[in-house]
């Protein structure tokens, strides 16, 4: 990640170089991590696949060890966490001793516990890769105007991602949910994006796979515009936020961001 130097009057310098060397509108995108930028879910998958193989090899598991993988699934979609309980390993490990006990009954097993999760986040983060193509539009963007990324969660769990990617070098900044007084769509930690880099929110773009998040916290903010990545043609509930745009695929964001630039230059 770029050191910003002299903090925000270096963001601010920054930000205005390169708008007004380009003559864009946009000054700023933030980008959401997973499933935006990366594969989690693909990569959580693939995680269990190797817990189930595990399972059924090393433990004689049959029609069990699918079942158990499905209930942390469950579990990890459940999960509510607060730092000041317990720890995320110590959360999680407890998703897959619980899921064990249910589908096996007996004793609860914490040591086969420990191997699934670790086996489980181990490959799990060995899946966590920008894509080259990704990278290329990053890199590309980056040009033009600064790029953030904003992404809930945990904070030790969040930022084995973002090194397990090796994603700091495409962005002025990294703001990680977890580290912060609130999370996404809390407005507050919008502004304090914002403030990182030396832009106001109609000055910016928040980019997301999730509306309740993503776009909703870009709209509760006040941004230019929310992009939301609809990869699998979601239809969305009529209750659910109303995101700016609507894309397939985060490759799509340059050709939007000229899009957007050409209508704010003919409203001027």
């Amino acid at each position: 990640m770029r050191g910003w130097g002299g903090g925000r009057a270096a963001g601010r310098w920054n930000v205005a170089a390169r708008r007004d060397r380009m003559g864009l509108n946009v000054r700023a995108v933030f980008f959401d991590l997973d499933n935006t930028l990366i594969d989690t879910a693909g990569a959580s998958r693939k995680g269990m696949l190797e817990v189930i193989k595990l399972l059924k090899s090393k433990y004689h598991y049959k029609e069990e060890a699918e079942i158990i993988c499905d209930k942390v699934q469950v579990k990890l979609s459940k999960e509510c966490f607060h730092p000041s309980n317990k720890c995320i390993t110590d959360l999680r490990t407890s998703h897959w001793e619980e899921a064990i006990q249910e589908t096996k009954g007996g004793a609860a097993n914490r040591k086969l516990a420990e191997e699934c999760y670790f086996l489980w986040k181990s490959t799990r983060l060995q899946h966590m890769t920008l894509a080259e193509d990704v990278k290329a539009m990053l890199t590309e963007l980056r040009k033009e105007v600064c790029l953030l990324l904003l992404t809930n969660g945990d904070r030790q769990t969040q930022r084995e991602k973002i090194e397990a990617c090796a994603c700091q070098s495409y962005f002025d900044a990294i703001v990680v949910g977890g580290e912060q007084k609130e999370e996404k769509p809390a407005p507050s930690i919008f502004y304090y994006c914002c403030d990182l880099l030396g832009v106001q929110p109609g000055d910016c773009v928040m980019v997301g796979d999730t509306l309740e998040t993503d776009i909703q916290g870009g709209l509760n903010a006040g941004l230019k515009a929310t992009v939301w990545i609809n990869k699998n043609g979601i239809v969305p509930l009529r209750s659910s936020p109303m995101p700016h745009y609507v894309v397939s695929s985060v490759l799509e964001l340059p050709a939007l961001l000229q899009s957007i630039d050409c209508k704010a230059n003919k409203r001027t």
